[in-house]
């Protein structure tokens, strides 16, 4: 039997400075107009009052949809993994709009869909459920991904991790739509912990030592930005993180690798761009983080997000 439907309303404001998916080509006539309007765009503010519920049955290709910018290209069942999120509902969480119930309509009504899925925050057990394709596929995964671009130290320690039943691996999603804020990991994060805990208090397969996170984030092209730094000055990488509390969670991993996924389609950042911008190149950076840990990152995102 399903959990009973959880709702925690947390009230963001939703900045559109990310949220540019204009969907159409901006020709060279427009983009003038385009740039003259872009500052009073990126600075306008719409109110969106998010809540956080137990997965259901109607949630799965918004689920599946999220897991598809995360994974891309890579070769996973993502239905079969979907549904292992849908069924263990007691445990994580969607993100939804909440429903107005104020009794005064609105032209953002005709657009609201109680099934849009805006995240979604939970685990998975990769060591309880490795019989499964999916999980099979996603052990497999990280071995090849971590072999082909971790240290040796890192492949060590992944494959002493991944054959070891004894210390549990849960797969950490952490994974929403860019343009909504960072503070709704907060809630997200500490509910997931909660539930965490419950489920093992239970006896259930819950009880992990290590947490894997497939963090999104870019990085500025170096040949490019070289073109848009100043003579004699040299260019400095910089990172954008698609979530931006990910970048807390990093400084905690024991272990940590990354990867460059520019050859798979990825439409993580999209925007009106100017020609003098750095190019920014999409990867995936893998964290290793032990599960004792978890309750101490979120208080440390907590502090970092709320300041």
């Amino acid at each position: 039997m399903a959990a009973p439907e959880k709702k925690r309303a947390l009230d963001l404001k939703r900045k559109n400075d990310d949220s540019g998916d204009r969907g159409e080509d901006v020709t060279s006539e427009d983009s003038s107009n385009d740039e003259k309007n872009y500052e009073s765009f990126r600075n306008e503010v719409i109110q969106v009052d998010f809540e956080g519920r137990n997965p259901i049955d109607s949630d799965f290709h918004g689920i599946k949809q999220l897991l598809s910018q995360l994974f891309l290209k890579a070769h996973l069942n993502l239905s079969e993994l979907t549904n292992i999120i849908i069924n263990q509902n007691y445990v994580g969480s969607v993100i939804k709009q909440s429903e107005r119930d104020d009794g005064n309509e609105s032209d953002d009504e005709e657009d609201y869909d109680a099934n849009q899925v805006f995240g979604i925050t939970t685990v998975i057990n990769l060591t309880d459920k490795q019989k499964l394709e999916c999980v099979q596929q996603l052990r497999t995964l990280l071995l090849e991904l971590c072999i082909e671009h971790g240290s040796d130290e890192v492949v060590g320690f992944v494959r002493s991790l991944l054959s070891n039943d004894n210390k549990p691996l849960g797969l950490l999603l952490n994974e929403r739509f860019v343009n909504i804020p960072a503070q709704i990991a907060v809630p997200m994060l500490k509910s997931l912990g909660t539930e965490i805990k419950r489920a093992t208090e239970k006896k259930m397969a819950f009880d992990f030592s290590y947490f894997v996170l497939i963090c999104k984030l870019y990085k500025t092209d170096l040949k490019s930005k070289k073109k848009n730094t100043k003579k004699n000055k040299k260019p400095t990488e910089e990172i954008v993180w698609s979530n931006p509390e990910e970048e807390i969670i990093d400084q905690e991993a024991e272990v940590s690798f990354e990867f460059s996924v520019e050859k798979e389609s990825d439409s993580g950042l999209s925007g009106l761009w100017k020609e003098s911008d750095d190019e920014l190149t999409p990867l995936r950076r893998v964290l290793i983080i032990p599960a004792s840990k978890f309750d101490e990152i979120v208080h440390k995102i907590e502090q970092e997000v709320t300041a």
